[in-house]
C-alpha cells in the first residue's frame, strides 16, 4: 500500500490515474487486462480522451510504454498500443514510439524498491526517441501512458472545481448544484444509500492518521453547538449597537428589548464549557448526558468563580486528597478543559460499559464514570488544561502586543495555505477560548480577509484569461463562493492549480491583515466569514465600516498582485522558455499558422461519389464541431469507399465502418462510413484492406450497403477527417470542389 501513497516517478510533472482501479470499475479493468476483452478498448479510449482534454488541453503527444515481448506473444495484442491507436485515429492525438523495452522481468513480481531501482535498466530510448532528443524536437506536453495503478495525483475533470489528497482521502470540490447528483450516483455504486452521515464519518475516521483524527474531532465538536454560538454573536452585536443609543436607555420598551437581547446573547457563553463537554462526549462515542453532568460540575455554584479568582476577588476553598492540594475553582471559560474532559468521559463510559456485568451496569457504570471524571478534572485534566489554555491565549495576545501589524499580516497571509493542509479546523477551539477569555476574537476578521484575498486572486486570474471560456466557467462560481465564506473552490480549483494566483491572494490577505490591526477590528463570535461575517463583527471602533474596508483592500490587492505576478509569470525567461496561459497558447498557435508559407505538399481526393460539403454540415455534432479535426462530409451515391491518397493503413475498425490512413509525411486521415453504424456490428460492411497495407489513390478500402444502413435508421454520410497534420504544415479544405474532386491540400 505504501507505493500508492508515495511518489514513484520523480522526473514527471504529474502522475495520475485515468481509470481508477476501484469499485465497479475494477470489473471492467479486469476484463480488459486479464480476460482480453478487446471490445472494451473504445471505452477506455473515450475515458482517456476526456481526462487528457480536461487536464492538459490540446497538443498532447502520447508515448506508450512498451510491454514485455512475452506478454504480447501470450496475449496476441498490446493493450496500451491499441489504446493509443484508438486515441490517434479517432480522437486526433499524435503518438510517438520513443521508448524501447530492455528487461524481460515481470514488474508485478517486484516490490516497489526494486521497481524504482531497476527502472533505468528496464527501458531506454528508441531510435526515434534518440533522434528527437538529438534534434531537440521533444514536444512540450508529453504524456507517457501505461497500465499501472500506482498513482497519487488526480487532475481535475469537467464539473470538478478542485481535487486534492488529504491523507488517504480523495477530496473533490464540485460546483453548485452538482455535488448532490454526484453523491447519489456514488452512493448507488458503493451501496451506501442507506448509511447515515454519522456511519459514513465513522467508517472514514477509521482510516485517518492520529493527527487528522484529532483535527477532525475538534471540528466536529463545534459543529453541533455552532448555531447557538452564531446566534449569540449576532445578538451581542445587536445589543452593543442598541446599548449605545440614548433613546434605548430612556425608552422603557426599547430598554426591555435590549435587556432581553443581552440575556439571550450571554446565555450560551454562561454554559459554554457544559455545551462543549456534551458535544465532545457525543463526538467521541460516549453518553452525552454524562458529558452534560460533568460540564455542570465544572460550573457548579459552590466553586469559586474562575474570573473572580483570577482577579483576586475571592479566596477559593482548598481541599487535600491524599496529600494533594486542590483549589476548588470553577472552570468558566475553560473550553480546552471541556474538550479534554469530553474525551475522558467518553473513554471511561465505554470502558465501564464493557467491563461491568449487565446486572449492575445501569447503576454502577454511570456512577463510576462521573466520579472518576470529577477526580481527574480537579487533579490532572483541569490543571493541565488551564496551563494549556492560558498558554494559547497568552501567546496570541502576546503576538498582538509585540508583533503588531506584522503579526497580523503574517497570519492573514498564510492562513489560506493552512486551509490546504486541513489544520484550520483546529482554530475554532482557539477562537472559542479567546472569546471566553477576552470577550472578543481578533482571529476571525484575519481569516475573513485572508479568504477575500484569494477571491481577488481568482478575479485577477479571470482578467488575464477572460477570452478563455473554461476560465470564466471556473472562476466566476469560485469567486461567488468566497463571498459566502467558502474558499475551497477558489483555492483548489484555481489558485493552487495555477500557483501564481495563490501568491497574489496571500499578498492581498497580508495587506488587509495589517489594516485589521490598525483599525482594531474584532469579532464577537466565530465560524463565519466574508459577507455572513458582518453579523458577528464587533461594532466597536467603527467595526462595520472597517470590516468592509478591510475586505475591499484584500480583494483589490489580491486582484492587482495576481495580475502583476501573472504577467511576469508568462513572460519569457532567460532561457527563452515561458509559461503561458491556455488562451495565450491558443493565440500563439494561430499566429504561427498564419506565418506558414503556402507550398502545396499533398493533395487529397474525395474517397466516394456524391455531394461533398464542409464537415460542419454533418448530422453528428462530434464531427460537425470539428472535435476530431477538420475535413469534409460526403453524401454518397453508393457504398464504394476508396483511398483519397497514397498512404499506409494504420487502423481498421473491427466492425469495418472506419479506416485510418497515414501518409508518408505523417498526415493522419480518418474515413468514417455512416453515423452510429458501429451499432450494426459489421453487418453490411466489407473491408478490402488490412492494417499495415500500403494503398494508392483510388484503391478500394470499404464497401457498404447504403440502403441497408439507411433502412436501419442510420445516416449513410461519409466523413473524411484529418485528425493529425504534421507540425509546420497547414491543412487547406477546398471550399469549392474542383473537377478532379480534390477535397483538401497540405501546404508547407
Amino acid at each position: 500500500m505504501d507505493c500508492r501513497r508515495s511518489r514513484t516517478v520523480f522526473h514527471a510533472d504529474s502522475v495520475f490515474p485515468v481509470f481508477a482501479y476501484r469499485l465497479w470499475k475494477k470489473n471492467l479493468l479486469f476484463s480488459w487486462k486479464m480476460s482480453d476483452r478487446r471490445s472494451l478498448s473504445p471505452l477506455f479510449a473515450a475515458v482517456c480522451d476526456g481526462v487528457l482534454k480536461t487536464g492538459f488541453g490540446e497538443g498532447c503527444v502520447l508515448v506508450p510504454v512498451p510491454p514485455r515481448a512475452g506478454k504480447i506473444r501470450r496475449r496476441g495484442w498490446d493493450q496500451i498500443d491499441e489504446l493509443c491507436r484508438y486515441l490517434r485515429f479517432f480522437y486526433g492525438y499524435k503518438v510517438l514510439y520513443l521508448l524501447r523495452r530492455l528487461s524481460t522481468v515481470q514488474q508485478k513480481k517486484l516490490d516497489r524498491s526494486h521497481r524504482l531501482s531497476g527502472i533505468g535498466k528496464a527501458y531506454t530510448l528508441s531510435s526515434k526517441g534518440r533522434a528527437f532528443c538529438d534534434k531537440k524536437r521533444m514536444p512540450a506536453k508529453v504524456i507517457v501512458i501505461d497500465d499501472g495503478s500506482k498513482n497519487n495525483v488526480i487532475e481535475d475533470i469537467n464539473k470538478v472545481k478542485g481535487a486534492f489528497i488529504a491523507g488517504n482521502q480523495l477530496q473533490l470540490i464540485f460546483g453548485a448544484g452538482v455535488v448532490n447528483d454526484v453523491y447519489d450516483v456514488f452512493a448507488e455504486y458503493t451501496h451506501t444509500q442507506n448509511m447515515s452521515l454519522g456511519e459514513l464519518k465513522e467508517q472514514s475516521n477509521k482510516k485517518q492518521n492520529p493527527i487528522q483524527a484529532v483535527i477532525k474531532s475538534l471540528s466536529d465538536v463545534f459543529i453541533g453547538i455552532m448555531p447557538a454560538l452564531l446566534a449569540a454573536a449576532l445578538l451581542m452585536g445587536i445589543t452593543s449597537v442598541l446599548g449605545g443609543m440614548e433613546v434605548v436607555k430612556t425608552h422603557d420598551t426599547l430598554y426591555a428589548i435590549n435587556k432581553l437581547v443581552s440575556l439571550a446573547a450571554n446565555g450560551i457563553f454562561a454554559i459554554l464549557p457544559m455545551a462543549v463537554c456534551y458535544s465532545a462526549v457525543k463526538r467521541f462515542g460516549g453518553n452525552p448526558v454524562l458529558g452534560m453532568v460533568v460540564g455542570a460540575i465544572m460550573l457548579d455554584s459552590s466553586l469559586a468563580n474562575a474570573y473572580q479568582a483570577a482577579q483576586g476577588a475571592v479566596d477559593p476553598e482548598i481541599i487535600h486528597l491524599f496529600g494533594l492540594k486542590i483549589e476548588m475553582v470553577g472552570f468558566q471559560g475553560g473550553i480546552i478543559i471541556a474538550l479534554m474532559m469530553g474525551w475522558v468521559v467518553a473513554k471511561l463510559d465505554n470502558f465501564f460499559n464493557r467491563k461491568i456485568p449487565d446486572v449492575i451496569k445501569l447503576l454502577v457504570a454511570p456512577m463510576l464514570t462521573v466520579f472518576i471524571s470529577t477526580v481527574l478534572l480537579f487533579t490532572i485534566v483541569g490543571p493541565v488544561g488551564r496551563v494549556l489554555s492560558n498558554g494559547i491565549t497568552d501567546g496570541l495576545v502576546w503576538s498582538t502586543n509585540h508583533l503588531g501589524a506584522f503579526g497580523y499580516a503574517l497570519f492573514a497571509g498564510i492562513q489560506q495555505i493552512v486551509v490546504i493542509t486541513g489544520l484550520h479546523h483546529i482554530i475554532g477551539a482557539v477562537e472559542a477560548q479567546l472569546i471566553a477569555s477576552t470577550g472578543t476574537n481578533f482571529l476571525n476578521p484575519l481569516m475573513s480577509v485572508a479568504l477575500m484575498g484569494q477571491g481577488g486572486a481568482v478575479l485577477g486570474y479571470l482578467a488575464l484569461n477572460w477570452k478563455n471560456v473554461k476560465a470564466r466557467e471556473l472562476c466566476i462560481p469560485s469567486f461567488a463562493s468566497t463571498l459566502f465564506g467558502i474558499s475551497e473552490p477558489a483555492i483548489f480549483g484555481v489558485n493552487l492549480r495555477y500557483r501564481f494566483p495563490l501568491i497574489g491572494g496571500c499578498i492581498g490577505g497580508a495587506v488587509a491583515g495589517a489594516y485589521v490591526y490598525f483599525s482594531k477590528l474584532t469579532a464577537l463570535g466565530f465560524g463565519t466569514t466574508a459577507l455572513p461575517g458582518m453579523a458577528i463583527t464587533n461594532p466597536a471602533n467603527h467595526g462595520y465600516i472597517n470590516y468592509i474596508v478591510a475586505h475591499v483592500i484584500a480583494l483589490g490587492i489580491g486582484f492587482i498582485a495576481t495580475t502583476v505576478i501573472g504577467k511576469m509569470w508568462t513572460t519569457v525567461n532567460k532561457t527563452g522558455n515561458s509559461v503561458k496561459t491556455e488562451y495565450e497558447v491558443e493565440t500563439a498557435d494561430e499566429a504561427k499558422k498564419a506565418e506558414v508559407k503556402d507550398v502545396v505538399e499533398n493533395i487529397f481526393y474525395a474517397p466516394a461519389e456524391g455531394e461533398v460539403k464542409s464537415i460542419s454540415e454533418s448530422s453528428d455534432q462530434t464531427f460537425s464541431k470539428k472535435i476530431l479535426g477538420d475535413g469534409v462530409v460526403i453524401f454518397p451515391e453508393n457504398g464504394l469507399v476508396m483511398s483519397p491518397c497514397n498512404a499506409k493503413v494504420k487502423l481498421v475498425y473491427p466492425t469495418g465502418h472506419a479506416v485510418g490512413l497515414e501518409t508518408e509525411d505523417g498526415t493522419v486521415i480518418l474515413i468514417h462510413c455512416g453515423i452510429d453504424t458501429v451499432n450494426m456490428n459489421g453487418e453490411g460492411f466489407e473491408v478490402f484492406v488490412k492494417e499495415g497495407q500500403q494503398v494508392a489513390v483510388g484503391d478500394m478500402l470499404v464497401k457498404f450497403d447504403k440502403e441497408l444502413v439507411e433502412s436501419k435508421g442510420y445516416s449513410s454520410e461519409i466523413l473524411v477527417v484529418f485528425t493529425e497534420v504534421p507540425v509546420g504544415n497547414d491543412l487547406k479544405i477546398n471550399e469549392e470542389i474542383p473537377a478532379d474532386r480534390a477535397i483538401a491540400e497540405i501546404h508547407k
